[in-house]
This record gives C-alpha cells, structure tokens and sequence, in this order.
C-alpha cells in the first residue's frame, strides 16, 4: 500500500491493483476511509474535521489522483501527490 501523501496526521495511499470504481484510502489515528476518486462518495468513519481535510485535498488533486490510480492498476511506481496546507 503505497502512501501518495501525508498531512496533519492524516496518511493516503493506494492499494495496486485494487477493485474499481477508481479510490483511495485515507487514514487518521484508528480511523480508515475509502473515498471515490470521482464522486467523493466515502465508505467507512473519521472525524468530521480530518474527513474535511482529506476532501478538500481531493477536490485540490482530481487529476493526480486518477493518474496515480491508472498506474496502481498497471503495477508501476505511485507519484507522491502534495500535502494539503
């Protein structure tokens, strides 16, 4: 499970190969998400503040997200992807 990005204690990464729709997974202390590339749609619990946090990095990095996924499923190395700040 590759990390893409860390940000006030909040870690992002990618399985490879992993199951469609297009996702990634966001963890915060004990809590783990599974957020939809596309629709933002959120499988799982974190505090509301972190949970904000890891959807405006999406809405900041769309595009990077879904590039990183095409290479998951290729198996090839993951871009590491800006921290929200």
């Amino acid at each position: 499970m590759p990390t893409i990005s860390r940000f006030y204690g909040i870690v992002v990464f990618m399985n490879y190969n992993d199951h469609q729709p297009p996702h990634f997974h966001a963890r915060y202390q004990d809590q783990e998400i599974i957020v939809e590339i596309e629709t933002g749609t959120v499988e799982g619990r974190m505090s509301k503040r972190a949970l904000s946090m890891v959807l405006e990095w999406l809405d900041l990095h769309q595009a990077e997200l879904i590039a990183n996924w095409e290479l998951a499923r290729q198996r090839k190395a993951l871009h590491e992807i800006q921290p929200l700040q």
